[in-house]
């Protein structure tokens, strides 16, 4: 596998781990289950944006492209691929800190639609 197809499947896989920190909530109304796998990586996320941090999968896409002869970017991720299509201004540490406040919220707000669901209804397990 080329270092180029290994760089662009990593932006593949944190795109989709970004969807599913801010979205994957969702999945417990139809399996439960899945808030073991949510729940740390929506903390996950919200951490690193609380604290200003770059995700491990960034520095991991700027080395296969640097191997590959390709474009490096300074930043995180979000920095790169979403903020210039929402704002093209940059991202700041204060929206950052936004980003990761909406992500808790969000998530609580599913969350807490979820156990109330489940407390009407116990025995079908929603």
């Amino acid at each position: 596998m080329s270092n180029q197809l290994a760089a662009d499947l990593v932006v593949l896989l944190h795109f989709a781990f970004i969807v599913f920190v801010v979205f994957g909530g969702l999945f417990v109304f139809r399996w439960p289950w899945v808030a073991w796998l949510h729940l740390p990586a929506a903390a996950w996320g919200a951490f690193i944006e609380l604290s200003g941090g770059i995700c491990p999968l960034t520095p991991l896409e700027n080395r296969l492209r640097s191997a590959a002869d390709g474009d490096t970017y300074a930043g995180d991720f979000i920095d790169h691929y979403i903020m210039p299509v929402i704002y093209p201004s940059g991202l700041t540490h204060q929206i950052q800190i936004a980003f990761g406040i909406a992500v808790l919220i969000l998530n609580g707000i599913i969350y807490g639609l979820w156990l109330a669901r489940r407390r009407r209804c116990p025995p079908c397990k929603h």
